[in-house]
């Protein structure tokens, strides 16, 4: 692979980062206060592949003013020869150039032609809900309903039994999925960085749900916190129940994951 190729391969990785970066594609993958960052890094990499490309196509112009054809002609032929003497491997044969380095367009194609979604309900059905303690729970702020997180709702229902919630109306916003006993799961996927340590926290719906619900459709619902509780067939660990008082299906979201 000659320098203009390397050169190519820069520019193009470099523009698909800053495509995901700057259309919101990178919210599949990383979470949001990594923008800068990505955005950051393709700027470099086009750059970089830019001015490559520019060295390479601009020529051996400025060479005839320090040095005249025959110099020039001996220095290439020397240079040749050496390149010959470290590519043949003692039998004759020449080895060709990485071509191994062509394997850097895969990711740039897959984020060009087939990016891959954000981890829904088939991820989440394979990890265990991800419920974590805190030492204490403030008191909730005012608005009926309430928007909380998935992670504050269940760690608020799971370790504090509900205390700080009360009989507060309660907002969360998440997919669907099927669940143990063959009950309904509001679940989203927790990201501490990117996709790659992603685990999902589940909460149970109880109440009257609408007919006709799906897996991975995506939900905005209100209601109470029960003290009903499920187990986790993944990790065993605890699975909240609300009782569902409405509910609204939602388009996707463009920021999929919580942090």
């Amino acid at each position: 692979m000659n320098k203009q190729a390397q050169a190519v391969i820069l520019l193009l990785v470099g523009g698909a980062v800053l495509r995901a970066s700057l259309t919101g594609q990178y919210l599949n993958y990383v979470k949001p206060g990594l923008q800068p960052y990505l955005v950051a890094a393709g700027a470099i990499l086009v750059l970089a592949g830019a001015f490559t490309l520019w060295y390479e196509l601009r020529g051996p112009k400025n060479a005839a003013a320090h040095t005249n054809a025959e110099e020039r002609t001996n220095a290439e032929e020397h240079k040749g020869a050496e390149e010959h003497a470290h590519d043949d491997d003692g039998h004759g044969h020449a080895h060709g150039g990485p071509k191994v380095a062509w394997l850097l367009l895969a990711p740039v194609l897959g984020l060009l032609l087939f990016a891959p979604p954000a981890l829904g309900s088939y991820a989440a059905g394979r990890s265990g809900s991800a419920v974590t303690a805190r030492s204490e729970y403030a008191p909730l702020p005012a608005g009926d309903p309430l928007r909380l997180t998935m992670l504050d709702y269940a760690s608020r229902a799971v370790f504090d039994k509900g205390a700080s919630l009360g009989e507060r109306r309660i907002r969360l916003t998440g997919f669907a999925m099927r669940g143990p006993q063959d009950t309904w799961l509001l679940a989203r996927m927790m990201v501490s960085c990117c996709a790659a340590d992603a685990r999902p926290v589940k909460v149970a719906l109880g109440g009257d749900l609408p007919d006709g619900l799906a897996d991975q459709q995506w939900l905005d619902i209100t209601g109470k916190y029960s003290g009903r509780e499920l187990q986790d067939e993944v990790n065993g660990e605890a699975i909240p129940f609300i009782e569902v008082s409405e509910v609204t299906l939602i388009p996707v979201p463009q920021e999929q994951y919580e942090s």
